[in-house]
């Protein structure tokens, strides 16, 4: 009887390690499944980058020198695209390919409805001197100072050159300061997004063309409140300066900026998807700590009862 006994215990400790191993084998492949997923996800779906050439049609934008915005930023935004579309996983839509007139509002909706992981307005400076010289980015915010609120007031001013702009924009007016302060709000969940993608770009122009830098600033442009995404506008630098000007509209200058610019749109996807999925190993890691100390705690816990009479 004694050896009967002895027997049964053991089986029954060997199968218990069974099934304690078989237990945390199941434990670690869910707690797997998480990264798999997001494998999957971040392969069937691309990163969605939304070009959008500012101005267009009879809106010709800033005439510096005699020079053509509308052209320079459409001619940039196509060798961006051209370069973004050699890259894997990445999705490039543009809000025009030709010279159109696009409602602001309008630009932000091809961006929304491709559900675009980043937008980025490209354009040409203007200054009242012919000195200012420069590449810069913008997000949305509060205008820090007189001259970031002009260069808002001068990319908003083309809401007037739509149908409906008051209904479409709900009353906004780009003249007047305060209007700035209800822009904000929809785009402040992507702040810190935006200004990582603007730091990105703002230091590719430094660093690859070696460009004054103008910092990353935030202004009130309608263009970047209604996109629901990360959303940069670029102002690529001061067609008023006759150098600057004469560079911004050759093929050279063009096909400069459009490389640190896709460089930089690289640079920032490599960054968010690094960062995501150290979030998501990071919290695979304590979910899985803190269900084996429970697992090891409940073996603790587990007893056999033994009795002297068998049955």
């Amino acid at each position: 009887m004694r050896q009967n006994f002895s027997a049964y215990s053991f089986r029954l400790k060997k199968n218990k390690n069974y099934i304690n191993i078989l237990f945390v084998s199941i434990l670690f492949f869910l707690l797997l499944l998480p990264i798999k997923n997001f494998s999957q996800s971040k392969n069937s779906k691309p990163f969605v980058v939304v070009l959008d050439a500012g101005h267009g049609g009879h809106d010709s934008g800033n005439r510096g020198n005699g020079y053509f915005e509308k052209k320079i930023a459409l001619n940039i935004v196509l060798k961006i695209g051209k370069k973004l579309e050699k890259t894997p996983d990445i999705k490039v839509i543009y809000t025009r390919k030709k010279d159109v007139f696009v409602d602001l509002i309008q630009r932000a909706n091809i961006a929304n409805k491709a559900d675009a992981d980043l937008f980025i307005s490209v354009h040409c400076d203007a200054f009242t001197s012919p000195k200012a010289f420069g590449a810069g980015t913008f997000v949305l915010g509060l205008h820090a100072n007189e001259r970031n609120f002009k260069i808002a007031q001068k990319e908003n001013a083309v809401i007037f050159l739509e149908d409906d702009y008051e209904q479409n924009y709900d009353g906004f007016n780009p003249n007047d300061p305060e209007s700035v302060i209800s822009l904000i709000l929809m785009q402040e969940t992507y702040l810190d997004q935006s200004i990582e993608a603007a730091s990105s770009i703002q230091k590719s122009f430094v660093s690859n063309l070696k460009r004054k830098d103008r910092t990353v600033k935030q202004a009130g442009f309608v263009v970047l409140k209604y996109t629901y995404m990360p959303s940069v506008l670029v102002e690529t630098g001061f067609l008023t300066n006759s150098s600057e000007g004469s560079y911004l509209n050759s093929s050279k200058g063009q096909s400069n900026m459009s490389d640190a610019i896709a460089k930089a749109i690289i640079n920032y996807k490599s960054q968010r998807e690094s960062s995501m999925q150290n979030q998501i190993s990071y919290s695979d890691s304590t979910k899985l700590n803190i269900k084996l100390k429970k697992q090891v705690s409940l073996l603790f816990k587990i007893q056999i009862s033994a009795s002297k009479k068998i049955s």
